[in-house]
């Protein structure tokens, strides 16, 4: 409704994750960073770590996104609830292949086959699990025994789990003492401060078309950052159901008030 009225090209605080209206706050780009290094020196395991809401996932399609395709092939596991042989089979459809073994010992050889196959043709491999903190313990075992598979120069497969402040509750379990001492890269997303919300709501607009309307006032920010704590998703909520408000008014500026209303909306849809 508001799009028209106000110009922009798009809507700019839809929830999807589109690494284009990424912002990259010091903590998203120190978490960039990592994943980028762990990856690039084949540091085997990387974990990613953040609260719900943080940007996990569009900060993943970013990383993708900038992975070199001349020299990565990459598997996305973005359903992590499966069994030993599901995971085996998932990633290797992710990477293109569509003859697939039967049973999970004859899939951990034709995953070995095909990853030394790939290296020999200089190729990298990077496996991105998404909700890594619902894995079984028995899947987290298949994947640390593939990080076995190696060459006498290097590891023929480089993991990311992406999980909830709970995966570091699974990973500190005494039985997965193994896998969490291959881990070498941890990184870890913080909610948006105050100044980075401003940063934020602008980078979203600017980037959705706007020429500056609507105009967002420090209290409608300060009120947003307060109640969302920082969580670009809950940020991106109110900030689409305040704008509204201001459309509603036929105002430019998206003031204190129409903050409120948002927050109101959203805590009578959670009751």
């Amino acid at each position: 409704m508001y799009q028209s009225f106000y110009g922009l090209r798009e809507l700019p605080f839809n929830i999807t994750p589109d690494p284009k209206f990424l912002y990259l706050s010091p903590t998203h780009q120190e978490a960039l960073q990592h994943l980028k290094y762990g990856v690039s020196e084949r540091k085997g395991f990387i974990v990613l770590v953040g609260e719900v809401g943080c940007g996990k996932t569009t900060l993943c399609r970013r990383f993708l996104n900038e992975l070199d395709p001349d020299r990565y092939d990459t598997a996305l596991i973005l359903n992590p609830r499966v069994t030993e042989t599901q995971m085996l089979k998932a990633i290797l459809t992710e990477l293109g292949e569509t003859k697939l073994a039967r049973s999970q010992h004859d899939l951990v050889a034709q995953m070995n086959r095909v990853l030394l196959e790939r290296i020999e043709r200089g190729r990298d491999i990077v496996l991105i699990i998404d909700e890594a903190q619902n894995l079984k313990f028995e899947v987290l075992e298949q994947i640390r025994l593939l990080s076995n598979l190696e060459t006498d120069q290097q590891k023929l497969l480089q993991t990311v789990l992406i999980g909830q402040p709970e995966l570091k509750d699974v990973l500190a379990r005494e039985e997965l003492r193994q896998l969490r001492q291959r881990i070498l890269v941890h990184c870890e997303l913080c909610p948006l401060t105050l100044g980075d919300v401003t940063h934020y709501v602008h980078h979203r607009l600017t980037l959705a078309g706007s020429a500056g309307r609507p105009e967002f006032t420090r209290w409608a920010l300060r009120t947003i950052h307060k109640h969302s704590r920082g969580i670009p998703r809950v940020i991106n909520n109110l900030c689409d159901k305040a704008i509204l408000a201001a459309f509603i008014r036929e105002s430019d500026e998206v003031n204190y008030w129409d903050a409120r209303r948002a927050i109101k909306e959203m805590k009578t849809l959670v009751e």
